[in-house]
């Protein structure tokens, strides 16, 4: 975080579909060969979520972009949508991207638990022709299932229907959109791009089940790294060799 907080990154700032201004910070890296995209989880930051892997993907001549995901950070918003909306974000942001990549460079989406959900929903959209692949680390399968692990696993509660009935409710009438919106299944189904996924077998947030599921529903080129040790989001701290020789040989496969 220290030394995230210590380059020098430029503001950028989009609107989402829904009118939000939303921002992210850029951070350009000598000799470039690619861009990533990097989309924090529920809650979380680019400089917290990716602040491991960010200095090693930079010295590996990376772009990085750190979106702000909506109701975080220093983007507008009032509700976080497990991926519903953020898709649409993250569609809007590889495009920005786009734009302003003259030299044609791949561009990688790389999404962290929601932002994970987020990256691999955003592929049944059409994206520009530079992105290459996608990497979805501890990433869940719909807010609806997710809703019920947590009640599960936490809570020992095995019914909520009734709940989740209410909390489907709550998302029409407050936020405008629908549980089944936020669910990578079809998504899935339809695209075309390799995608790397990776998960802990102690994540206790995300079950790994969710990224088997993903995994077995992925059409396009895939692979599936699970690390035996690792809680949520910790497989780049328990195994960073491996991690990182993953992440490098997918961009020299794909780019």
């Amino acid at each position: 975080k220290a030394w995230c907080s210590e380059q020098h990154m430029q503001d950028c700032y989009i609107r989402s579909v829904d009118g939000l201004r939303l921002h992210a910070s850029y951070l350009p890296a000598e000799d470039a060969k690619r861009f990533v995209l990097l989309s924090h989880g529920y809650k979380g930051s680019g400089f917290g979520d990716f602040a491991y892997m960010s200095r090693f993907l930079h010295e590996n001549h990376c772009n990085l972009l750190f979106i702000d995901q909506r109701c975080c950070g220093e983007s507008q918003g009032e509700y976080i949508t497990f991926g519903a909306r953020e898709q649409y974000d993250v569609q809007r942001w590889a495009y920005y991207i786009a734009r302003r990549n003259h030299e044609k460079l791949p561009i990688y989406l790389y999404g962290e638990s929601m932002g994970g959900a987020a990256v691999l929903m955003a592929s049944a959209h059409k994206l520009p022709r530079q992105v290459k692949g996608l990497i979805a680390d501890c990433a869940f399968c719909s807010m609806k299932g997710q809703m019920q692990d947590m009640a599960r696993n936490w809570f020992h509660l095995h019914w909520i229907g009734l709940l989740l009935f209410r909390l489907n409710l709550f998302c029409a009438i407050f936020a405008g959109f629908r549980m089944k919106d936020a669910d990578t299944a079809e998504a899935l189904k339809t695209n075309g791009r390799p995608v790397l996924f990776f998960h802990g077998a102690k994540d206790t947030y995300v079950d790994p089940g969710n990224s088997l599921y993903n995994y077995s529903l992925c059409r396009a080129p895939k692979e599936l790294v699970v690390m035996p040790e690792a809680r949520h989001l910790c497989s780049a701290y328990e195994e960073p060799e491996l991690y990182r020789e993953k992440v490098l040989g997918f961009f020299e496969k794909y780019d």
